[in-house]
């Protein structure tokens, strides 16, 4: 196989982990942290209700209402079916663990702690058919953020918050032309956010969340060394929510995601001398919808909408071979269960409808996925 072959293969493998699906996603991004932020469809920018706020907006821990500290610990299981040309990846059930907590130090100022998974887990496909013969790619990524950070209540009507984010992410590559072993790198980035309510029934919320900036991978090979950064996109989401009554909550969020800065071109070191990975990623924006609503003194129900177009066109599927992040459709229900005065129980599922896209110049590659991912998270508030 020539160099540019291997070059396109080296594309197809190493997207396949930068961005194959470890959560229900907008592109390879999470929409939610926990089951409540699942079940709101992740729409949880302007009215936070858990402590996992510190991974999303971080002037929502000190709008939790809690006295002196919230707990909030979870799970998930993804079952994400993919294909590539009708070949289906053998790797199809993830499990996902994310965690949060919040601490009162003097009714202004909040403290918080979170930890969850962003994307990755990989694919395992034995033969894409994007060339004759056996053209198996597996591939096994991990990306996680922990995220130490404050929030601050400036007065009744607006707070504020920022958090450090610590990203640990690892990543492996095995196809027909070399095999690049596990190997993990670190980077950083910062959160921030606010919330200000005008009234006691609205309320409106903005976050930031800066380019996550990557060390380098290097893969030291037979053949020689590989190098690669895969950095995490800079994101920007608004968000409304209205308390039309007691018991009832609607949010509506946009989000855009600089996916294009990230994943457009991505410089690729290779033995046989410099090359680059032309993704062609397309930037996001993201369209949430949330419904929430008390049926009793200790039971809540939840619904959400996601939308967001694939940042992958027909113009780039052959450069995305492995890469199944296109899916666009969300639909969410959810539910809260009240066990005593401090400790509940939440339940989220979420269905990403089947979407596929298919190259729109030779060969004529398709790519498709759908995704089901059950949350559940347990509470603690005093």
């Amino acid at each position: 196989m020539n160099r540019t072959h291997a070059q396109a293969w080296a594309a197809a493998a190493a997207l396949a982990v930068a961005a194959a699906p470890a959560l229900a996603t907008n592109g390879d991004q999470m929409i939610g942290v926990t089951a409540i932020q699942w079940g709101m469809g992740g729409a949880v920018v302007a009215a936070p209700q858990d402590a996992g706020t510190i991974l999303t907006n971080p002037a929502g821990v000190a709008e939790l209402g809690m006295k002196e500290v919230r707990v909030d610990l979870g799970f998930g299981f993804l079952n994400p079916p993919r294909e590539v040309n009708n070949v289906e990846s053998d790797s199809d059930l993830y499990l996902i663990p994310s965690g949060a907590i919040a601490f009162n130090v003097d009714d202004r100022l909040y403290l918080g702690m979170g930890m969850a998974g962003l994307s990755g887990m990989g694919v395992d496909f034995a033969d894409t058919a994007a060339a004759p013969g056996n053209q198996a790619v597996v591939t096994t990524k991990q990306f996680y953020k922990i995220a130490p950070g404050f929030g601050y209540r400036v007065s009744d009507k607006l707070s504020i918050g920022a958090a450090l984010n610590i990203d640990y992410q690892s990543l492996a590559i095995h196809n027909k032309d070399f095999t690049l072993p596990q190997n993990q790198v670190y980077g950083f980035g910062v959160t921030a956010g606010l919330i200000y309510k005008p009234s006691e029934r609205l309320q409106f919320g903005a976050s930031w969340v800066s380019k996550q900036h990557m060390d380098e991978f290097k893969w030291n090979t037979a053949a020689g060394t590989y190098r690669m950064t895969l950095d995490g996109p800079q994101q920007f989401a608004l968000g409304v929510a209205f308390r039309p009554m007691p018991g009832l909550l609607v949010e509506a969020d946009v989000k855009h995601i600089a996916f294009s800065d990230v994943l457009g071109r991505v410089p690729f070191q290779t033995p046989a001398g410099p090359s680059s990975m032309n993704f062609g990623w397309d930037d996001q924006t993201v369209f949430a919808l949330g419904i929430q609503k008390e049926i009793g003194p200790k039971t809540t129900l939840r619904a959400g909408l996601n939308y967001g177009k694939s940042p992958i066109g027909p113009e780039d599927v052959n450069a995305n071979i492995g890469s199944l992040a296109v899916t666009e459709k969300h639909l969410s229900v959810g539910l809260t269960r009240k066990f005593s005065d401090k400790v509940m129980g939440s339940l989220s599922y979420m269905h990403a409808f089947h979407n596929e896209v298919t190259s729109n110049v030779a060969p004529y590659n398709t790519i498709e996925l759908e995704q089901n991912i059950v949350n559940l998270q347990v509470s603690y508030k005093f």
